[in-house]
Protein backbone atom coordinates (compact mmCIF):
# COMPACT_ATOMS: atom_id res chain seq x y z
CA UNK A 1 0.00 0.00 0.00
CA UNK A 2 1.30 3.56 -0.67
CA UNK A 3 2.59 5.29 2.00
CA UNK A 4 1.00 8.69 0.67
CA UNK A 5 3.88 10.96 2.11
CA UNK A 6 3.21 14.85 3.09
CA UNK A 7 5.27 17.11 1.23
CA UNK A 8 7.79 17.17 -1.79
CA UNK A 9 11.40 15.48 -0.44
CA UNK A 10 12.84 18.54 -2.23
CA UNK A 11 11.52 21.70 -1.75
CA UNK A 12 9.14 20.68 1.08
CA UNK A 13 5.83 21.28 -0.61
CA UNK A 14 2.66 20.21 1.26
CA UNK A 15 1.16 17.27 -0.74
CA UNK A 16 -1.95 15.78 1.09
CA UNK A 17 -3.76 12.83 -0.19
CA UNK A 18 -5.84 14.57 -2.35
CA UNK A 19 -2.89 17.10 -4.09
CA UNK A 20 -2.70 16.23 -7.94
CA UNK A 21 0.26 17.99 -7.98
CA UNK A 22 2.10 14.68 -6.53
CA UNK A 23 4.46 12.95 -8.37
CA UNK A 24 6.21 9.73 -7.43
CA UNK A 25 8.67 7.13 -8.63
CA UNK A 26 8.47 3.38 -7.92
CA UNK A 27 10.29 3.85 -4.73
CA UNK A 28 7.77 6.13 -3.79
CA UNK A 29 10.44 8.68 -3.57
CA UNK A 30 7.86 11.95 -3.36
CA UNK A 31 7.73 15.45 -5.10
CA UNK A 32 5.62 17.42 -6.69
CA UNK A 33 4.77 18.19 -10.24
CA UNK A 34 6.97 21.20 -10.31
CA UNK A 35 10.43 19.79 -9.07
CA UNK A 36 9.78 16.22 -10.28
CA UNK A 37 9.43 17.76 -14.26
CA UNK A 38 10.96 20.68 -14.17
CA UNK A 39 13.99 20.32 -12.39
CA UNK A 40 14.49 17.09 -12.69
CA UNK A 41 13.20 16.09 -15.82
CA UNK A 42 11.15 12.85 -14.85
CA UNK A 43 14.13 11.30 -13.70
CA UNK A 44 14.17 10.44 -9.85
CA UNK A 45 17.14 11.98 -8.32
CA UNK A 46 17.53 8.81 -5.98
CA UNK A 47 16.98 6.11 -8.87
CA UNK A 48 16.98 6.51 -12.06
CA UNK A 49 13.64 5.78 -12.61
CA UNK A 50 10.95 8.58 -13.67
CA UNK A 51 7.63 9.82 -11.93
CA UNK A 52 3.70 8.61 -12.35
CA UNK A 53 0.79 10.68 -10.81
CA UNK A 54 0.45 9.38 -7.12
CA UNK A 55 -2.89 8.73 -6.90
CA UNK A 56 -5.66 9.83 -4.34
CA UNK A 57 -6.99 7.64 -1.69
CA UNK A 58 -10.71 7.25 -2.01
CA UNK A 59 -12.01 9.66 1.33
CA UNK A 60 -13.55 6.00 3.16
CA UNK A 61 -10.26 4.15 2.79
CA UNK A 62 -8.34 7.22 4.11
CA UNK A 63 -10.26 6.53 7.33
CA UNK A 64 -9.19 3.26 7.35
CA UNK A 65 -5.70 3.80 5.66
CA UNK A 66 -4.79 7.11 6.33
CA UNK A 67 -1.76 9.20 4.61
CA UNK A 68 1.66 9.12 6.23
CA UNK A 69 2.55 12.24 8.44
CA UNK A 70 6.24 11.55 8.66
CA UNK A 71 7.91 14.82 6.73
CA UNK A 72 10.46 13.80 4.90
CA UNK A 73 13.02 16.75 3.54
CA UNK A 74 16.19 15.58 1.61
CA UNK A 75 17.11 18.71 -0.69
CA UNK A 76 19.25 17.23 -3.14
CA UNK A 77 22.80 17.96 -4.47
CA UNK A 78 22.60 19.85 -7.70
CA UNK A 79 25.89 18.07 -9.18
CA UNK A 80 24.30 14.55 -8.47
CA UNK A 81 20.89 15.48 -10.04
CA UNK A 82 22.35 16.94 -12.80
CA UNK A 83 24.41 13.65 -13.16
CA UNK A 84 21.23 11.46 -12.86
CA UNK A 85 19.39 13.77 -15.44
CA UNK A 86 22.03 13.60 -17.65
CA UNK A 87 22.52 9.66 -17.49
CA UNK A 88 18.95 9.18 -17.84
CA UNK A 89 16.88 11.89 -19.28
CA UNK A 90 17.46 10.40 -22.78
CA UNK A 91 16.28 7.01 -22.08
CA UNK A 92 13.41 5.57 -22.40
CA UNK A 93 12.02 5.01 -18.87
CA UNK A 94 11.54 1.55 -19.90
CA UNK A 95 14.53 0.88 -21.40
CA UNK A 96 16.88 2.43 -18.43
Amino acid sequence: MLTLRPNCEHCKKALPNTSTEAMICSYECTYCKSCAIDLFKNVCPSCGGNFEKRPIRPKEEIKINPASNLMIHKPKNKASYEAMIKKFQQIEPKKR
